[in-house]
């Protein structure tokens, strides 16, 4: 792949975004994006994946805008048919997905990071949706997740204005889960992602749609959902096998099944 890179190690996979010279996801980035996740999902040799930016500085910049001057209503509506299937792909991708933001998150890398499981944001990081300044909106998730993740009128502030905040304030509303040094950000994700690969791979996975179609429901819908998948964990061998490590005090071996 041109943009895209995979690095693989001990069941955790870096996906990084070298699109030079601000990891502007135009298509054919995101095409290969998409590829990348898609390899992983299926690779059983991978427990967690980290997507993150090439350089020091920025994450991902967001779309290309020379893409937007062509369109009308039909042609927004058509690219937002096409862009759509491709962020549902992105949150959909079965293992957690950290996000490593490695510098400024900005536009539709923003709603990138939102459409990650976990945030983890380097200290130097900004992290906004200018789109209004453009005269659009943000519009791969960006009113939607945003909004559930941090509060209406903090999605509002920042959406409206168009301005961008710093990591820490980025933390404080809850938009990342923690700010470290640029230097530490990849062993901080290295290490989140091995706590998550030290639990059962099936329970996990479970959770994380548990979690993300009850997000789309109601609290009653979602507890349903949330009963089905604890059901469905019942029946598998990974179950058994952490009840019987726990209380034989030693460290279960995890078949994923």
């Amino acid at each position: 792949m041109q943009f895209v890179r995979v690095e693989s190690a001990d069941q955790v996979a870096t996906v990084i975004i070298d699109n030079p010279p601000v990891n502007a996801i135009a298509w054919p980035v995101r095409e290969e994006i998409r590829q990348a996740l898609d390899q992983l999902a299926t690779d059983d040799g991978v427990r967690v994946a980290i997507l993150t930016g090439a350089g020091e500085k920025i994450f991902v910049a967001g779309a290309d805008v020379t893409e937007f001057p062509p369109l009308d209503y039909q042609g927004g509506l058509k690219r937002q048919e096409r862009a759509r299937a491709w962020w549902d792909a992105i949150v959909a991708f079965p293992k957690p997905l950290i996000a490593a933001l490695n510098g400024h998150a900005l536009g539709g890398g923003l709603e990138l990071a939102l459409a990650c499981d976990i945030r983890i944001a380097a200290s130097n990081a900004r992290l906004g949706l200018p789109e209004t300044g453009l005269g659009i909106l943000p519009a791969g998730g960006g009113t939607q997740r945003l909004a559930r993740l941090v509060g209406a009128g903090q999605a509002k502030l920042m959406i409206f204005s168009g301005e961008a905040i710093s990591a820490d304030e980025a933390c404080r509303v809850g938009l990342v889960e923690k700010v470290v040094p640029a230097a530490q950000l990849l062993s901080e994700c290295r290490a989140i992602a091995d706590k998550i690969i030290a639990k059962g791979p099936v329970a996990v996975r479970l959770a994380k749609e548990a979690i993300n179609e009850g997000l789309s429901r109601d609290l009653n819908a979602g507890l349903d959902y949330e009963s089905e998948c604890f059901a469905r964990l019942m029946d598998t061998e990974d179950k058994n096998e952490g009840v019987a490590a726990f209380l034989e005090k030693r460290t279960p071996v995890w078949k994923n099944r």
